[in-house]
């Protein structure tokens, strides 16, 4: 019966008919943007005379899709115009906003005006680097003079080292005290030094440059008025921002928890900062930012791309979260570019957390100076302590990209940013019930100690304040204040600094409502000045 040849039939290929399905739609519609019919030569002309000899009625379908094919045709023809044009309307309506606004009240947009105008900088210098950078490069760089450069940043430290030494003389004339705090930097310096793995491979330029970065920028916020003010005003800015978790948290827990419990009045920031910190990462406007203070820090210590981004970063984000901004470098990296990547991370604290500090009462000013000034001390006493040795295979940042993250749209990066924060809060609250409850049993069993020896009131933080009171003189602190700064450094080093931090609220608040300083022999609290150095002492204690 198989065999049989009547029942024999013309066998037919499926192939070509399954491969012509799968792009039979697509063919359909590019022909129909050329004018043509699929798999057709003729011409539109030649196809409606027979559509008219073969059919009374012409192919209607195709003559409604021919509008909406020519408006994609013209859009995908005229995209960057239509781009010019939106962009001209933004700005002229931008402008149009700020003009009025400082016409109606100038004081009230100043803060616009000035973040107008930073961005303006920015996009002008970016303007001009492409326009003109290989020319100033060319105009900049050396002609066969190597020595004459030499000399010439030879005179430029020399300048620096006598403008230095010339200042210090003038400005500790009526303070002679400032001096300690100068001379705890080079003793700092030197301890460092002769813990240093390669003595020889020391490069003093990153050293000196970073220890003269932070130096710039604390005398920048300190002692300059506009850059307190400016720092003040920055302060101001985000503990405003960060008010605004009271109405997701309120709405969760309720007011009342959130107003008396420590759980539900701090750590709802973190999930709100770190939300934020995602979205901005997922436009990409962190990433600008770290690439900027990044490149100021790489032209200035001359360290490699990947250390400097990932130190950078760790002023925004915490120690676990800035080295995934390299991830795909770091196994390529040397091991003096890994030390640095650490020691930036303990150096520093992420962005949400600097948010819960300042929930707590912290002046802003100070957490956000020692923030950023942290970041080039880092780097620089980084390479003191282990010394660069082998060859880096990113001198040049051209070769290093940042990383977007994995989100597809601003909903899905928000949502990212506020979920794995969870995990965060939730370490935190662990960290915090295990190390007081440690803190309280040390405690107990120290003073069940002392008892027995006649020593009253024997703790933890007793034995800090001796043991660590000549590191905080050496920082600059005032005698009198050192055993409190000691006591808060040992709690900070040894337990945790969210516990430093909680402590030093309660200083604060006690000289905010008029408590005595001195309760017998225990100082209640310290001076404003002393409280703003503190700050800053208890977040980066000197990596």
């Amino acid at each position: 019966m198989e065999n049989d040849p009547s029942r024999r039939r013309e066998s037919i290929s499926l192939t070509p008919v399954a491969k012509g399905l799968e792009n039979m739609g697509a063919d359909f519609l590019e022909s129909l943007e050329e004018g043509q019919l699929p798999r057709s030569d003729l011409s539109p002309a030649e196809i409606r005379s027979s559509w008219s000899e073969a059919a009374p009625k012409p192919f209607s379908r195709w003559r409604n899709l021919q509008p909406a094919l020519r408006a994609r045709s013209f859009c995908r023809e005229h995209m960057q115009l239509f781009r010019w044009i939106g962009t001209g309307l933004l700005c002229t309506g931008l402008s149009a906003f700020l003009l009025v606004a400082c016409l109606l009240d100038f004081q009230r947009a100043l803060a616009l005006f000035v973040l107008t105008c930073v961005v303006l900088t920015f996009l002008g210098h970016r303007l001009l680097k492409r326009l003109l950078g290989p020319k100033l490069r060319r105009f900049l760089k050396p002609q066969g003079h190597p020595r004459l450069l030499l000399w010439f940043k030879r005179g430029l430290a020399l300048a620096a080292f006598l403008g230095l030494v010339l200042w210090l003389s003038l400005d500790t004339s009526q303070r002679p005290e400032q001096l300690v705090s100068f001379a705890g930097i080079c003793v700092f310096v030197a301890l460092l030094f002769a813990c240093s793995k390669h003595h020889c491979a020391v490069s003093w330029r990153a050293v000196s440059w970073g220890l003269g970065l932070q130096f710039v920028l604390g005398l920048l916020v300190i002692r300059t008025e506009p850059g307190f003010i400016a720092f003040e005003w920055l302060g101001e800015q985000i503990r405003i921002f960060l008010s605004y978790t009271k109405a997701g948290s309120s709405f969760v827990f309720g007011e009342a928890l959130v107003k008396d419990v420590f759980a539900f009045q701090v750590l709802p920031i973190i999930v709100f900062f770190s939300c934020v910190i995602s979205v901005l990462y997922h436009v990409g406007l962190m990433q600008w930012v770290i690439l900027k203070i990044a490149w100021l820090m790489q032209v200035t210590m001359g360290t490699t791309a990947t250390e400097t981004l990932s130190v950078a970063g760790n002023i925004f984000v915490s120690q676990t979260e800035a080295p995934l901004l390299i991830r795909p470098y770091l196994a390529d990296m040397t091991l003096s570019e890994v030390h640095v990547v650490m020691t930036g991370g303990y150096a520093t604290i992420a962005g949400s957390l600097l948010g819960a500090y300042i929930s707590f009462g912290i002046d802003a000013t100070s957490l956000i100076a020692a923030s950023v000034m942290a970041a080039p001390c880092a780097l620089a006493l980084s390479k003191l302590v282990y010394p660069e040795v082998e060859e880096s295979k990113f001198r040049r940042e051209e070769g290093v990209k940042l990383t977007y993250g994995d989100a597809q749209n601003l909903i899905e990066a928000a949502s990212t940013g506020a979920a794995i924060s969870v995990k965060v809060v939730a370490n935190i609250a662990a960290n915090l019930i295990a190390f007081l409850a440690v803190l309280d049993f040390i405690n107990a069993a120290l003073s069940w100690l002392g008892d027995m020896v006649d020593i009253q009131g024997l703790s933890f933080q007793l034995i800090c304040s001796y043991i660590l009171r000549p590191v905080a003189f050496l920082m600059g602190v005032a005698w009198e204040d050192c055993p409190v700064v000691a006591e808060l450094l040992g709690i900070k080093l040894f337990l945790n600094e969210f516990v430093a931090y909680q402590d030093l609220s309660k200083y604060k608040q006690r000289r905010l409502a008029g408590a005595e300083e001195w309760v017998g022999d225990r100082k209640q609290w310290i001076s404003r000045r002393g409280l703003a150095m503190l700050t800053r002492l208890v977040l980066n204690s000197w990596p």
